[in-house]
């Protein structure tokens, strides 16, 4: 192979490990989207003011029955975490938390799961 051909491959091929590294990561966050509500309840979700690794949804159900939910925290480079699951009677509020390990990048998302 001349030196010329080598230089062009050589290049071709950083581009094209350039490009298989850099579409996962932009597919994957392009079609992150906030999760709704759980259907019945009226959701406030939020980080803890002097901890951005707790996240919590404080929850009221409005619907005619017992419903269960808890918070679901998207943390970047660390685990996910599920805080607790609340139990609500119908007209009740109630409030889940989790925590993101320090040694990640934060909470990226806040999510309310129902049971």
């Amino acid at each position: 192979m001349n030196r010329k051909a080598g230089v062009a491959l050589r290049a071709g091929l950083t581009v094209s490990a350039a490009l298989a590294l850099a579409l996962p990561f932009s597919m994957s966050t392009a079609t992150a989207a906030p999760s709704a509500e759980p259907p019945g309840f009226a959701c406030e979700t939020g980080k803890h003011n002097i901890d951005d690794y707790t996240g919590w949804a404080l929850c009221t159900n409005n619907s005619g029955v017992t419903q269960t939910f808890w918070v679901h925290l998207i943390c970047g480079w660390s685990p996910d975490p599920d805080g607790e699951h609340v139990t609500l009677a119908p007209g009740d509020s109630g409030q889940s938390t989790a925590h993101c390990s320090s040694l990640g990048s934060g909470i990226a998302e806040i999510e309310v799961h129902p049971k």
